[in-house]
């Protein structure tokens, strides 16, 4: 446990880490290590901090990290070698996973406070659980904790990828006074809808195994002798979105500082959707979005995502001008394949002058139409994946003109099951270029062969919230469960996450529907856990009118 007597400091320079020539710093510059610092909160509980300051004597801005065990994650390449593909990283011996490089940041004239959360690690406290809400609580008296320092001007900023982001919507949410920026890295908000359930279904994929990992005993993510929330089993008991996920999620408009967010087309199921929900829902109005199509750490770390850091934090916790706040509100990458695409700006998300197109599903032809389909048809597939019958359909559209589709897509679908009461869809959309070769796409932080964009949904779950949906974003209530009736063919919209993708003439957009998984392979979700049993049945045409709903946005100048 945090604890003064096990508190040690060690000096270094620059050139004595293998960052000596990464990022252009003096290799004299000299860097204060300060290793198990205990952080005292108001309850009396010790959180566990690693310290990095500058070894020149004065008062500094901090940058927080607060998370599980993260403090003593490094070096984080340990991490990044065990997933494969994971890209360049390039960074110091002393940066934490998925946490700013102190060898960056120090130099530059900030703090760098790396600190376990409550129960986590090395810190005090005797009960963890999964975004509590007393990490938010923390965060807020971490941060002035920081402040107080005889080392900090007061100044505080937070910045970090993925679960270091996660808190960081939680305690933003609380208003810390001292807290001045911050920086959420693709990092979701909530975790019923972006994770733990995608459309209702439980993800038996990445959530199972971070979760199953993080609370097995002896891990070192929890404290000894520490009481937990079995979140595993608390998924099981509360398949709805209850009180016991609601109080995980943080209130987002009470979020007030300025943030630099970054999300991803390529973390879908997990980070994409929060990044774009945490954009729209803050309320500050100084709020600037990034968006990538690549993998997530790599883009992280890069020089150029550095520079843009350095010059959001400096203009707001050390008062430079750095032309920051020059920068368009949304910087986006159009994709075109995996690692090819372009960047555009605009001043807002959605992106303002997107015409919002609907393509007509025809289940006769297997096609996608620019018109409503007169005809009624159906089309019938296995439920489960089956290799003796069709076990999914598929609808394309080829393109005639250059198209560029950024932000979110809708699938409106009339359905029915034959042999079950409900019905979990996974949903697809491809590219294909002319020669009928698919295009494939990044995906999580390491696979190669994504596709578009995705969707989830179980059929129980389709009672709409009518006062958050939107035309082109369906929001799911996940609070009562309607089962279907024998025969009973219901309408249903399918939230397809945001994606950014250049289609040139002869390309082809296929929507693929189906009940098995679509994209199985390494940490990404998956959904072993189906209600699918028979068969699925569509329906198109006439008083049936499935569609996909495209967003088309402006050409560039």
């Amino acid at each position: 446990m945090a604890d003064a007597r096990d508190h040690t400091s060690v000096e270094f320079t620059v050139g004595d880490t293998r960052a000596a020539n990464i990022y252009g710093h003096p290799k004299d510059a000299k860097i204060i290590f300060e290793k198990d610092v205990p952080v005292e909160l108001p309850d009396g509980v010790k959180l566990a901090a690693n310290i990095f300051r500058p070894a020149v004597d004065g008062k500094y801005p901090a940058l927080l990290v607060l998370a599980p065990a993260i403090k003593d994650r490094f070096p984080a390449d340990e991490d990044y070698s065990r997933i494969p593909n994971t890209g360049m990283i390039r960074v110091s011996e002393y940066a934490a996973f998925e946490a700013p490089d102190p060898v960056y940041w120090v130099p530059l004239g900030y703090v760098l406070a790396v600190v376990n959360c409550r129960a986590s690690g090395n810190s005090e406290g005797g009960y963890f659980a999964h975004l509590d809400p007393q990490m938010g609580v923390d965060f807020h008296d971490t941060v002035e904790w920081l402040a107080a320092q005889d080392w900090c001007d007061g100044n505080v900023g937070a910045n970090g990828v993925s679960y270091l982001a996660m808190v960081q919507w939680m305690g933003a949410a609380k208003n810390p006074p001292h807290l001045k920026a911050i920086m959420p890295w693709e990092g979701l908000n909530d975790v019923y809808r972006d994770w733990a359930f995608n459309g209702g279904i439980p993800d038996t994929g990445f959530f199972k195994i971070y979760m199953g990992r993080t609370l097995t005993p002896g891990s070192g993510f929890i404290g000894e002798d520490v009481a937990f929330e079995d979140i595993l089993a608390g998924r099981a008991e509360h398949p709805t979105c209850d009180d016991f996920w609601t109080e995980k999620h943080p209130d987002l408009s009470q979020i007030k500082v300025p943030a630099y967010i970054c999300a991803s087309w390529s973390t879908q199921g997990l980070h994409n959707r929060g990044g774009f929900e945490g954009y729209k829902q803050i309320a500050s109005a100084d709020k600037w979005l990034e968006v990538h199509g690549r993998k997530e750490w790599e883009s992280y770390y890069s020089r150029e995502c550095l520079e843009r850091q350095r010059r959001f934090f400096g203009h707001y916790l050390k008062g430079e001008d750095t032309g920051f706040t020059d920068t368009p509100r949304v910087r986006f990458e159009v994709r075109e394949r995996f690692y090819e695409g372009r960047t555009r700006f605009a001043g807002d998300f959605p992106i303002p002058g997107t015409e919002y197109r609907a393509f007509y599903l025809d289940a006769a032809a297997g096609a996608l139409l620019g018109q409503p389909v007169a005809d009624e048809a159906q089309l019938r597939y296995s439920a489960v994946k089956s290799d003796a019958e069709a076990d999914g359909a598929v609808f394309a559209f080829t393109f005639d003109a250059p198209t560029e589709l950024v932000g979110n897509m809708k699938l409106k679908l009339w359905v029915s099951a034959d042999g079950a009461d409900d019905m979990d869809l996974e949903v697809g959309v491809k590219k294909f270029d002319r020669l009928g070769n698919e295009v494939f796409m990044a995906d999580y932080n390491h696979m190669e062969t994504g596709q578009v964009a995705s969707g989830w949904l179980r059929v129980s779950h389709r009672e709409l919230d009518e006062a958050r949906s939107t035309p082109q974003q369906p929001w799911l209530k996940h609070k009562n469960m309607q089962k279907l009736a024998a025969g009973e063919v219901v309408p249903v919209e399918v939230e397809i996450l945001p994606s950014g993708t250049a289609f040139a003439a002869g390309d082809q957009l296929r929507l693929v529907v189906q009940g098995h998984e679509i994209l199985q392979f390494g940490y990404r979700n998956h959904h072993d856990d189906s209600v699918n049993a028979g068969h699925h049945i569509l329906y198109t045409g006439g008083q049936y009118d499935s569609h996909l709903l495209v967003p088309v946005i402006p050409p560039a100048d």
